[in-house]
């Protein structure tokens, strides 16, 4: 952290496929391009390291916590650009059979992990007015447990994608310290085009939160097409950084002083009645 509070962090934006070897390759490329932009902390978007022709493939590709080698990757990453590295989410085993976790993890800079954030809202959706079904649960089971991690960036608090519509989630992360969301995501073009920006902007005004979200974007083996716009939010709704379209990254400087400095002169937080 800089003397003045300052912290560069990057949320990354990319277009999974199904190669996972390939997908770590231009993660790494990425992550060399933040760090030499100054970037102390990087943001990867859900499902960084798979999107297949079909929701089953990642179960191939499902990790024990703390071993594979997505994660030993991501470990080493941030060992080798000494930087933090939020996974956004990679696959990890459930006990549950023909099923896996969507987990985020925290990686310091010298490739320790944090406490594992398993995805606890599962997009089950048909989409109004199109022929478009998604059923993660098939694949994926639920996590219960909220998670904040110590960051550079202040307390950090764990979601994924469609977590993003339920405000009582990050009301729970802002009561357990949180000042700042990460959001990886891997939004549907039409859901992006009429929520994305709403919803992230409304995260963080409600809680006076930093936002980043981290996004998949264009067309995937499946045939899903994801919206990209991976933005950086500040505690009062304003999008300071934004990446519409392609791989690559998308960084500002975080204030880690200001959510504190917010809440104390706009005490919203204070004002609940529950």
């Amino acid at each position: 952290m800089s003397a003045s509070g300052l912290v560069r962090a990057a949320a990354i934006q990319m277009n999974s496929g199904a190669d996972v070897q390939q997908n770590l390759q231009t993660i790494d490329n990425l992550l060399a391009a933040a760090t030499s932009r100054g970037v102390s902390i990087a943001f990867l978007p859900e499902n960084l390291a798979i999107m297949g022709a079909r929701d089953e493939d990642k179960l191939a590709h499902a990790e024990d916590p703390g071993s594979g080698p997505i994660q030993e990757y991501l470990a080493d990453a941030a060992r080798r650009y000494k930087l933090w590295v939020v996974a956004g989410s990679v696959p990890l085993k459930s006990p549950q059979d023909g099923k896996c976790y969507g987990a985020s993890i925290v990686y310091d800079n010298d490739g320790r992990a944090s406490p594992i954030y398993r995805k606890r809202h599962l997009f089950d959706v048909d989409l109004p007015g199109r022929d478009e079904r998604y059923r993660e649960s098939a694949t994926m089971d639920f996590g219960n447990d909220f998670v904040v991690v110590p960051s550079p960036l202040g307390q950090l608090g764990l979601s994924i994608c469609y977590d993003l519509r339920f405000p009582e989630h990050y009301r729970r992360l802002v009561d357990d310290g949180a000042t700042v969301f990460s959001i990886p995501a891997a939004f549907t073009v039409e859901t992006g085009k009429a929520h994305w920006h709403s919803l992230l902007r409304a995260r963080a005004i409600e809680n006076l939160a930093y936002v980043i979200a981290a996004g998949q974007h264009g067309s995937h083996p499946s045939g899903r097409t994801t919206f990209g716009h991976s933005v950086i939010i500040d505690p009062w709704g304003q999008v300071i950084a934004e990446l519409e379209s392609g791989d690559g990254i998308v960084d500002a400087d975080i204030d880690t002083a200001l959510p504190g400095k917010l809440r104390a002169e706009f005490p919203v937080l204070e004002h609940r009645r529950i």
